[in-house]
C-alpha cells in the first residue's frame, strides 16, 4: 500500500484519477440540455456518482510473499512477488494490471528509508504489466473484493525484460497497480515498495553458454567484512498492578493476562526466545559466531513479573482498582518454562539489563532522587543476576529512547556506569565511530557512548505486529510504516541489515578501514517467531558468507573513541515520546512520600519482610508509570492512560499505607483528676512492619503537653501512650493529637480529645485567697478586742 506520510506518490495517483473524472468522464452528451415538454422522450443522461471513496483510494495493494528474500549466488534466477489487490473504493475497478519496477541501488543509509517513499519515476527499471481482470466474469473487481497476484521477473537477462541487476547491493523494488475505476480512465491506483538485498547474483540463464563470463554467478566482495554486534531485547510493557506494597507468600496481581499468551507457544516473547535458541544452537551456529556476537538485553521488570507468575497470580477485574475483585491467571506453567529457557540461554552468552521497566531516564534525571535513580539503573543488574543466576554487564546503560540529554548523561555517570548505548543520530559527530566520549558531565571519568546504526534500528522497529518509529529516526525518514504489509516491512529490515556489509565492500573509493555494525532493535519488539528467525538467519548468513564477522559487546565497548568529544543531540521526538509531564511530576511527589514512610519503618530481622522489600514495589511502580514502552506507535494514547492510571494507583496505595497508622481517642470527655495528670491514648499500626512515630499536639495555652519523643509501634498492633499534661484551667478544652513520621509526614487522621480538669482555675484561686484574707482579718479583730478587754460585738449577738 502506498505510504501516506510523503504525499507525492499518492497525490499523483489521486490527481490523475480526479482529473479524469473532472475532464474525461462527462462527455458533451451528458451535459444538461433543453427538452421539449411535449416530447415523449424525456430521458436524460445519468451523471457519474460523487467520489465517496476514502482519500480517493480505490485499490489497496499488499505484498504477501517475496522469493527469494535475499538474492545470493545460489538463489533462483527469478524474483517472484505474490500479493493481493483489494477494492477499497466505492465502485468497481476494471483493467487492473500489475508490474514490477526497480530503483537504483541504495548508496547511503538515509536512502534505506527515503527510497521507499519516492515516486515511481525513480523506479526506472520496469517489467511488463500483467492483467488481473481479463479472466473475471465482468472483467472488473467489485467493491470489497480482492484478487491475488503473482509476478516474476528475471534478476538479469540479456534477451528480455529483467530487474537489470549487475552487482551486489540493496535495491528498492516497487509493485505498481493500474486500473480503471467506473466512470474513469486507467490510472495508477496504488503501489507497494520494499528493499531487496542482493549479496550475490546467480548464473544468468539467458546466456546460452553457461561457461561464458557474462553467465557466471557474481559472488560478493568479502575482503572487508563488517564486525557485527547484536543486542537481542527481551522486554514488555509493565503488567503488575500498581499501588500495592511488597508481601510474603501472597499471589501477585496483574492488570491483565496478556503475558500468559506472549510466554506460551506462538506468543511474542516465546518466539523471540525460540528463534534465538534455534539460531544459536550447536547444530546451526556450529562455530558460535552468532552466539558470541549476541548480547541478551533483558528488562528486569519483565523478569520480576514472570518469576512472580510462576508461583501463581491473580488478574484484577479493573486495573484502576488493584485491590478489588480478581481471578486466577492462566500463565504460571508458561512463565516457568520460559524463565528456564532464558536461564539456559543466559548461561552461555552475554547478558545486560536495560533500565527498569524501560523507564524514561530523562524523567528520572529530572526528579533527581538517589533512591529512584538506583532503582532505575543499579537494581536492574542485581535483579537479572539473581533471577537468572548469571553475572551481567553492569557498565553499560541502554535507554529505551536511544538517546540521552546532558542531564541524563550526568545521572548515568553518577550511577557508576561508564557507557551508554545510543543511536548514531543521538550525537553530533564527524564520521561513523563505534564509540565517542561525551562532552560535559560532573564525573571524573567522562561518560562514553557506544553507537548503534539508526537506519537498521528504524527498519527493525517496523517489523512485527505493532510497528513503530524510534525517537531517533530523522524526521525526513519518518512515514506511516503501518500502511505496508508485514512482509514488506520485514524485507526492508533485511535490506537494512545487508546494507553496511555490502556498502563496505562495494562503495567506490571506500577507504580500506575496518567497518562495523551494531544492531539494536527496539526494546519492546513485536516480531513473531518466523520474523525473528528471518532477522537472526540473515545475520548468521552474513557471517557464514564472510560479509560479516562476530564482535562481542565487550569488544565494541573497548573500541577507543576519537580524540574529539561528541555533543549530544537529543531529538524533539524523544521528548514527545517520553513520560507525560504530569506523570513525571506525580512520580516525584509520590517518590518523596515513599522515602518518608520507608525511613519511619523499623528494620527488624525477626520481621517477615524488611522495609526495603515492603516499599520497593511502590517505587518501582513509579518507574513503570514513566515507561516509554508502547509510546512510539499506535498505542501512544493508550500508554498515556496507563501511565496516569499507575501514578494514581500509587498515590491511592500510599494513602492507604499512611492511613494505616493512626491515633485512637477515647470517647466522651476526658477528665483529669488534677492539674498534672497524664492523658491516656492508643496508637494503632495496621502495617505488617513496625514503625517509629512522633506525636504532634495542638492544645490551648492553658494546657502544657510534655513531648514523649519517638514511639515504636509493633506490626499489626497498638500501643497505649501516657502523655503527661498540666492544666491551668478547669473549663473544657479541645486538644488535637496526630501521628507523623520523623520527617513530619502526617500518618492517619488526627484525633480530637475533649479534656476537663478538676484543678482550680485562676478566678477560683483569687476568691479563695480573698476569703482566707477576710477570715484572717476577722480573727485578728476578735483577738484584738479580747486583748484590750473589750467585748467583741459579735459575741454579744
Amino acid at each position: 500500500m502506498t505510504r501516506s506520510a510523503p504525499p507525492t506518490r499518492r497525490l499523483a495517483a489521486v490527481l490523475a484519477t480526479v482529473g479524469m473524472f473532472a475532464f474525461s468522464t462527462v462527455p458533451a452528451a451528458a451535459q444538461p440540455v433543453a427538452t421539449d415538454p411535449d416530447s415523449a422522450d424525456t430521458t436524460q443522461t445519468e451523471l457519474p456518482p460523487a467520489d465517496t471513496s476514502v482519500d480517493g483510494t480505490f485499490l489497496a495493494l499488499s505484498v504477501d510473499e517475496v522469493t527469494p528474500t535475499t538474492v545470493s549466488t545460489s538463489s533462483p534466477p527469478v524474483l517472484t512477488v505474490r500479493g493481493t489487490v483489494e477494492n477499497v473504493g466505492d465502485r468497481a475497478v476494471s483493467e487492473i494490471s500489475v508490474r514490477l519496477q526497480r530503483a537504483p541501488e541504495v548508496r547511503t543509509s538515509a536512502e534505506l528509508r527515503t527510497s521507499l517513499t519516492e515516486d515511481q519515476d525513480r523506479y526506472d527499471t520496469v517489467g511488463p504489466f500483467e492483467s488481473l481482470t481479463d479472466d473475471l466474469p465482468e472483467m472488473s473487481l467489485g467493491r470489497g473484493d480482492s484478487l491475488p497476484f503473482e509476478l516474476s521477473l528475471p534478476l538479469r537477462s540479456t534477451t528480455g525484460a529483467s530487474l537489470g541487476l549487475t552487482e551486489p547491493g540493496v535495491y528498492p523494488v516497487m509493485v505498481n497497480v493500474n486500473g480503471s475505476p467506473a466512470y474513469g480512465q486507467e490510472a495508477r491506483l496504488d503501489d507497494a515498495s520494499f528493499l531487496l538485498p542482493v549479496s550475490g547474483l546467480p548464473r544468468d540463464i539467458s546466456v546460452a553458454d553457461p561457461a561464458a563470463p557474462p553467465a557466471a554467478p557474481l559472488p560478493p566482495d568479502i575482503s572487508r567484512p563488517v564486525a557485527t554486534t547484536v543486542l537481542w531485547p527481551l522486554a514488555d510493557r509493565p503488567h503488575l498492578a500498581a499501588g500495592l506494597p511488597g508481601t510474603v507468600g501472597e499471589e501477585v496481581r496483574l492488570e491483565d493476562d496478556q503475558l500468559a499468551g506472549s510466554l506460551s507457544a506462538g506468543g511474542r516473547l516465546e518466539g523471540l526466545v525460540s528463534a534465538l535458541e534455534f539460531a544459536t544452537g550447536p547444530t546451526v551456529d556450529t562455530e558460535g559466531a552468532l552466539s558470541s556476537s549476541t548480547c541478551l538485553a533483558i528488562d528486569p521488570d519483565l523478569l520480576v513479573t514472570v518469576s512472580s507468575m510462576t508461583r501463581g497470580y491473580l488478574v484484577v477485574d479493573d486495573p484502576a482498582d488493584p485491590t478489588g475483585p480478581a481471578s486466577e491467571g492462566s500463565g504460571a506453567a508458561a512463565a516457568a518454562s520460559w524463565l528456564e529457557r532464558v536461564r539456559a540461554l543466559a548461561s552461555s552468552m552475554c547478558v545486560t539489563a536495560v533500565p527498569f521497566a524501560q523507564t524514561d531516564l530523562a524523567a528520572v534525571s529530572a526528579i533527581a532522587d538517589a533512591a529512584l535513580t538506583t532503582a532505575a539503573l543499579t537494581t536492574p543488574s542485581d535483579v537479572v543476576d539473581t533471577l537468572l543466576g548469571v553475572t551481567s554487564r553492569r557498565d553499560v546503560v541502554w535507554p529505551d529512547s536511544g538517546a540521552v540529554d546532558d542531564a541524563t548523561a550526568a545521572t548515568i555517570a553518577s550511577a557508576g556506569r561508564t557507557t551508554t548505548l545510543i543511536a548514531q543520530d543521538a550525537v553530533d559527530v564527524v564520521g561513523e565511530p563505534d564509540t565517542v566520549t561525551l562532552t560535559g558531565g560532573d564525573s571524573a571519568t567522562p561518560l562514553r557512548a557506544a553507537l548503534y546504526d539508526t537506519s537498521v534500528s528504524t527498519s527493525l522497529a517496523a517489523v512485527g505486529e505493532i510497528p513503530s518509529t524510534p525517537s531517533t529516526t530523522p524526521r525526513d525518514q519518518v512515514f506511516d510504516v503501518a500502511a505496508d504489509s508485514r512482509i514488506a516491512r520485514l524485507q526492508d529490515a533485511l535490506g537494512a541489515l545487508h546494507f553496511e556489509a555490502l556498502q563496505a565492500a562495494s562503495a567506490p573509493g571506500a577507504p580500506a578501514l575496518p567497518r562495523s555494525l551494531t544492531i539494536a532493535p527496539p526494546q519492546t519488539w513485536t516480531p513473531d517467531r518466523d520474523e525473528a528467525s528471518a532477522v537472526l538467519g540473515t545475520i548468521a548468513g552474513l557471517m557464514r558468507s564472510g560479509l560479516a564477522t562476530p564482535r562481542t559487546l565487550s569488544d565494541l565497548l573497548s573500541v577507543p573513541p576519537p580524540l574529539e568529544p561528541a555533543t549530544l543531540a537529543y531529538p524533539e521526538a524523544a521528548i514527545d515520546d517520553g513520560a507525560p509531564s504530569d506523570v513525571r511530576d506525580a512520580a516525584g511527589t509520590q517518590n518523596a512520600r515513599v522515602a518518608e514512610l520507608t525511613s519511619a519503618l523499623i528494620d527488624d530481622s525477626r520481621a517477615a519482610i524488611s522495609p526495603a522489600l515492603f516499599m520497593a514495589p511502590l517505587r518501582e511502580d513509579l518507574l513503570r508509570a514513566m515507561t516509554t514502552s508502547d509510546r512510539r506507535g499506535e498505542l501512544h494514547q493508550e500508554s498515556d492512560g496507563a501511565a496516569r492510571r499507575r501514578a494514581a494507583n500509587v498515590t491511592a496505595g500510599l494513602d492507604r499505607l499512611f492511613g494505616s497508622v493512626t491515633i485512637l481517642a477515647p470517647g466522651g470527655v476526658f477528665t483529669l483528676a488534677s492539674e498534672a495528670s497524664p492523658l491516656l491514648l492508643v496508637a494503632r499500626n495496621d502495617l505488617p512492619i513496625g514503625i517509629t512515630v512522633d506525636l504532634s499536639v495542638d492544645a490551648p495555652d492553658a494546657m502544657q503537653i510534655e513531648n514523649i519523643g519517638p514511639q515504636q509501634l509493633p506490626p499489626r498492633g497498638s500501643r497505649s501512650l501516657q502523655i503527661p499534661a498540666r492544666v491551668s484551667d478547669s473549663r473544657k478544652m479541645v486538644v488535637e493529637f496526630s501521628l507523623s513520621t520523623g520527617d513530619g509526614a502526617l500518618l492517619g487522621q488526627a484525633a480530637t480529645v475533649n479534656v476537663r480538669s478538676n484543678a482550680y482555675g485562676r478566678a477560683l484561686a483569687i476568691i479563695t485567697a480573698g476569703a482566707g484574707a477576710l477570715l484572717l482579718l476577722l480573727a485578728g479583730r476578735r483577738l484584738w478586742h479580747r486583748f484590750r478587754g473589750q467585748p467583741d460585738p459579735a459575741d454579744e449577738q
